[in-house]
């Protein structure tokens, strides 16, 4: 009962990723039906049904555009897993406050950078300029993509009933050189 569903809006737009409990609540209640099973059943007292692996709503649900959650691994990526001091690719990257903290500085997205440690430990508490050092690129909030809702709930690899669902769908590579899968640079 814990393996993971698809669930899709009326139009096929992929919504969210929930629990084969809740998708199965959600089909009984008249709210969804499935599309493609898993193999598996589920037995009550008195039946068995198809474990659902997709389901989609029967009505269609609207939502506003999600918006990327601010957080040192958002930022990363958004970075390209790049120093945006020195340009160097590295794991052991900082997070530097473009304007720092103390000086009034907002911890926000277009006041927030990657850095590696020598440059974040150089710059240290001055403005960019002060420390002579300049941004690659102005920091800016990205927009969230197709996928963005389920990327981050699903774990492991996509199931093939999912693949159809999912066209040019690839789970972003987390700590990986660039940082970016498919879905990602395709925003």
């Amino acid at each position: 009962m814990n393996g993971a569903v698809l669930v899709l809006n009326q139009n096929y737009e992929p919504l969210n990723v929930c629990n084969v409990r809740r998708a199965i609540v959600l089909v009984f209640d008249g709210k969804a039906e499935i599309l493609e099973a898993n193999g598996h059943l589920v037995k009550s007292a008195s039946q068995s049904f198809p474990a659902p692996s997709v389901i989609r709503m029967v009505y269609l649900i609207h939502r506003p555009r999600p918006r990327v959650k601010l957080s040192r691994r958002e930022v990363f990526i958004r970075d390209g897993y790049t120093c945006q001091y020195c340009g160097r690719q590295c794991h052991d990257l900082t997070i530097d406050h473009v304007v720092p903290r103390s000086r009034g500085g907002l911890h926000s997205w277009d006041n927030l950078v990657s850095a590696c440690k020598p440059c974040n430990h150089r710059k240290g508490g001055k403005l960019p300029a002060e420390a002579r050092m300049a941004l690659r690129k102005q920091p800016l909030e990205p927009r969230a993509g197709r996928y963005y809702t389920i990327e981050r709930r699903i774990e492991g690899t996509v199931t093939h009933q999912w693949s159809k669902f999912l066209p040019g769908f690839t789970p972003i590579s987390v700590g990986s050189a660039n940082g970016r899968g498919a879905s990602r640079a395709a925003r």
